[in-house]
This record gives C-alpha cells, sequence and structure tokens, in this order.
C-alpha cells in the first residue's frame, strides 16, 4: 500500500475511502490546532517562526516575517526560503506543496490553492494536488488567490485580488480574473 501522504503530494487522486485516509485528515486538524494556538492572541516575531517551523515541520529563516492570523490546512509541504514578509489573513492549502523563494512579499488576504476536486459528480469528496512555486522577489498583492499547478516567475508582480491560473513569467505584472499579462517589468541599471 502506498503511503498516502506521498500519494496525495505527487499529485494523485485520493479519496475518502481508501485506507489512510483517516490519518491523513488527522494531520489536517493537528495543524489546524497548530494555527489556532499562532493565531489565538499576540505572539513576539520569534514565537510566529517557532510556531511556523513547527506547522511546517521545517526550520523557518530567522529573516521571515508572518502576521497573524494564517490559516493553513496540512503545513508540512510548504518549503520557505529567506527574507519573506507574508501578511495577515492569507490561507495556504499546501497538500500539493508549496515552495516560496527567497525575498518574495505577500499581501494580507492572499490565497495559495494546491488541490482541487475530480470533477466527477459522483467522485467529488477526491482530490489531487499540484504544487504552486513562487520564485525569488515575488510580490503577490493583496487578495489575490493562486491556484493549483502555477509557478509565478522571478521578480513579477500579481496585482490586487487576482485570480492566478497560469503560469506568470518572470518579471511581468499579471492582474485581473484570471490573470493576464499587463506589461513587462523594465528595471533601470543604477550608475
Amino acid at each position: 500500500m502506498e503511503d498516502i501522504f506521498k500519494k496525495d503530494l505527487s499529485g494523485a487522486m485520493v479519496s475518502p475511502d481508501e485506507p489512510g485516509y483517516d490519518q491523513l485528515i488527522g494531520a489536517i486538524f493537528d495543524t489546524m490546532k497548530l494555527a489556532y494556538e499562532l493565531n489565538d492572541g499576540y505572539h513576539t516575531p520569534d514565537e510566529v517562526r517557532d510556531y511556523l517551523s513547527r506547522i511546517t515541520g521545517q526550520e523557518i529563516d530567522p529573516s521571515v516575517t508572518l502576521l497573524p492570523p494564517f490559516y493553513v490546512d496540512f503545513g508540512k509541504n510548504i518549503r520557505m526560503g529567506k527574507r519573506c514578509w507574508i501578511q495577515q489573513g492569507c490561507t495556504f492549502f499546501d497538500r500539493g506543496g508549496i515552495t516560496i523563494g527567497n525575498d518574495v512579499f505577500i499581501a494580507p488576504k492572499v490565497n495559495l490553492i494546491t488541490i482541487n476536486h475530480d470533477p466527477d459528480p459522483d467522485n467529488r469528496s477526491a482530490t489531487y494536488g499540484r504544487p504552486i512555486v513562487i520564485e525569488d522577489k515575488v510580490w503577490i498583492g493583496i487578495g489575490s488567490t493562486v491556484l493549483p499547478g502555477v509557478r509565478i516567475g522571478y521578480g513579477a508582480i500579481v496585482g490586487a485580488n487576482s485570480v492566478v491560473t497560469h503560469d506568470v513569467p518572470p518579471m511581468t505584472v499579471v492582474g485581473g480574473n484570471p490573470a493576464r499579462i499587463i506589461k513587462k517589468i523594465e528595471v533601470r541599471k543604477k550608475g
């Protein structure tokens, strides 16, 4: 029998009817308990990073700032770089895997969603994941949603309230629902 956590992360369909599904749901509730504790009252930046390390099962770099509340389903499939800034009210559904590079800014109420349901109505409770990859120096604007399987390229900007359904090329600005390229980012050379 394949480990359900590996199967889930691989992108295969996972059904509530299969062995191990209760362990998956149990792990989600364990993570939700930690997130509830994180969101309950004031915590110092170090305490917040400690909670985030416990949620992800990874040591979070001291340069990372997360401003609660923070909502997460599984947590263990989040990988985060250095000098990231994550604002209040963000939701990370990471069962498909979320990779966040260095120097990434994530505005309030951003949703990173890696899970989708089977389109077959007779099997709708089954889910499958696709990873989200956010490369270095990306800025995701307030209220945006990034859907399963999206890669956001180096230095890109996602405009406020966008729904990102496809990959975003490096050094571009995207916006809208669905998000479309608005312009290339031109960087002036210094000196």
